[in-house]
C-alpha cells in the first residue's frame, strides 16, 4: 500500500511537534498512604516532523505506549519517549500525562473522612542532545485578600483558587509533599467535606491568614528553596476573586 506520511513535501517547512493528543489511558501510580493509585490519564505525544516528510504515523504512537502497558512511570518515561523516536525516525519525541490523584483528608473538627482529587503531570522530551522531565501537581486553596480585611469593619472577600507547581529535581519525592507546601501557603486549604464545626474552623482560620496571590507564590519558593533536590520549578497562582469579575493572578519561576 502507498505510504503517503513518507512522501516527499515542497514547502520546506520543518514542524516542531505533531502527533496525538488526548488518549484515554489506564495507569498505575505510586501513592504514599496506599502503595499504589490506579488512575485513569490523558496522554498526548508528539515528535518533530522534518521538512521533507510530508506527515507521521500517528498509529505507532499508540503501538509504543501499548508495549508499556502497566509499566508507565517515571522511570520508564524517557525509554518510552526514544522507542517513539527511533520508531518514528524523529530527532525528538515529547509525552505528557496528566491525571486525577486522590489523597484521602480528614477534617480538623469533626475528622470526617473524603477523597480529594489533585491534578498531576508527568512531561518531558528526549533527543541526542537531552532529556529532560517535569512533575506536576494543581492544588485548590482558600485564600483571603489581605487588603480586604484591613480595609473593612468586619468580614473580608475569600475566594477558592488554585496553585500549580512544575519542578525539575534530582531524586525521588511524593506528590503529597509539594500539595503540603502549597496547602501551608494558602490561608487555608480545601476539603471535599466538611461538617459545620470544620466550617467555623476553616472560615477562622483563613481569616486570620490572609494571602495574596503573591504571597502564595513567594511562600511556596520559599519552601522549595529549602530543599536542593529541586533544580528548577515554576509556581502559578490565581484566585477566582468573588468580587471582581476576573481572577489575580501570580507566577514566578527558578532556573
Amino acid at each position: 500500500m502507498i505510504d503517503i506520511q513518507n512522501q516527499k513535501d515542497s514547502r520546506n517547512i520543518d514542524i516542531e511537534k505533531v502527533g496525538v493528543k488526548n488518549i484515554k489511558y489506564p495507569l498505575i501510580v505510586l501513592d504514599r498512604a496506599r502503595g499504589t493509585q490506579p488512575v485513569g490519564a490523558s496522554i498526548n505525544m508528539y515528535v518533530n516532523l522534518p521538512r521533507h516528510f510530508k506527515g507521521t504515523h500517528m498509529s505507532r504512537f499508540v503501538e509504543v505506549l501499548n508495549e508499556f502497558q502497566g509499566q508507565i512511570s517515571i522511570k520508564t518515561f524517557q525509554g518510552i519517549l526514544e522507542k517513539i523516536r527511533h520508531k518514528l525516525h524523529a530527532q525528538s519525541a515529547h509525552m505528557e500525562i496528566e491525571f486525577p490523584y486522590f489523597i484521602e483528608k480528614t477534617a480538623p473538627v469533626s475528622k470526617a473522612k473524603s477523597l480529594m482529587q489533585y491534578r498531576c503531570l508527568f512531561a518531558g522530551e528526549n533527543s541526542a542532545e537531552k532529556a529532560d522531565f517535569l512533575v506536576g501537581v494543581t492544588v485548590p486553596v482558600t485564600t483571603v485578600c489581605p487588603c480586604s480585611r484591613e480595609i473593612s469593619k468586619f468580614g473580608a472577600h475569600n475566594q477558592r483558587g488554585i496553585v500549580t507547581v512544575k519542578v525539575r529535581f534530582h531524586k525521588f519525592f511524593w506528590i503529597e509533599d509539594i500539595i503540603k507546601t502549597v496547602e501551608e501557603s494558602a490561608s487555608s486549604e480545601v476539603y471535599s467535606l466538611v461538617k459545620r464545626t470544620d466550617e467555623k474552623y476553616l472560615t477562622e482560620k483563613a481569616y486570620q491568614n490572609p494571602k495574596f496571590v503573591e504571597d502564595i507564590v513567594r511562600g511556596v519558593a520559599v519552601k522549595l528553596n529549602e530543599d536542593d533536590n529541586f533544580t528548577w520549578y515554576s509556581i502559578e497562582a490565581e484566585n477566582f476573586e468573588s468580587i471582581h469579575n476576573h481572577s489575580a493572578y501570580a507566577y514566578l519561576e527558578k532556573g
